[in-house]
Order: structure tokens, then C-alpha cells, then sequence
């Protein structure tokens, strides 16, 4: 323990539950700090971020990408490749990659739903 024994709680004390008579009758006082004036102590709360604003906005923008891709891959019709997907998903994709190609066999349905 401290020098002093049993007065170290004193200054320690969390008084924001206490009544200002309270506070007095104990002599505790001298713990008293304003509101927000105790630095890491508030809902386990960070001064700062741990990655800065913009790499954040990068990340979040390519990740919403990513899935407007994947919607889009999954959702294609079966003869179009994942180039005729990434032309329609930048818009660079003109009407000969949206249409079905003409010399091709059409692939076989296997789908259950018929």
C-alpha cells in the first residue's frame, strides 16, 4: 500500500454516483474531475480510428463493388461469360455482349426449376 495507508481510495474514488453530500460527508473532494476528463475510462472508447478515413472509403467502396459483382455473376443467364458480366458492370458493354451468341450450341438446362 501507499504512505498513507487508508486515505489512497480517496483519491482513487468514483464519485459520479454520488450526491454532493455524499461527496462532503466522506471527504473525497479531492477525486472529483469534470465530466469527460478521464482519458480511456469512458465505454472503452478511442481517441482515434485505427485505419485513417480514406483507407476506409477505398476498402468500403471495393467491397461494394465486389458484391454488386457477385449479384451480378450469380444472377447471369447462363451463356454469358464473366466478361460480359464485368463489361455490363462497368457499362463499357454494348449490345453484341448482353445478347446471346448465335454460333453457339445453347448449353443444356439442368435446372430444377422447369
Amino acid at each position: 500500500m501507499g504512505s498513507n495507508g487508508g486515505e489512497d481510495w480517496k483519491k482513487m474514488a468514483d464519485t459520479h454516483k454520488m450526491s454532493p453530500e455524499q461527496v462532503k460527508n466522506l471527504g473525497v473532494e479531492s477525486s472529483k474531475r469534470p465530466p469527460g476528463h478521464n482519458p480511456g475510462g469512458v465505454l472503452h472508447q478511442r481517441r482515434s480510428l485505427p485505419f485513417s478515413v480514406t483507407t476506409m472509403t477505398v476498402v468500403g467502396f471495393f467491397m461494394a463493388v465486389g458484391i454488386g459483382y457477385g449479384v451480378l455473376y450469380a444472377t447471369k443467364k447462363p451463356e454469358a461469360s464473366a466478361v460480359d458480366v464485368a463489361k455490363v458492370t462497368t457499362g463499357v458493354a454494348n449490345p453484341s455482349n448482353t445478347h446471346p451468341r448465335g454460333g453457339a450450341t445453347q448449353p443444356e438446362d439442368t435446372s430444377p426449376r422447369k
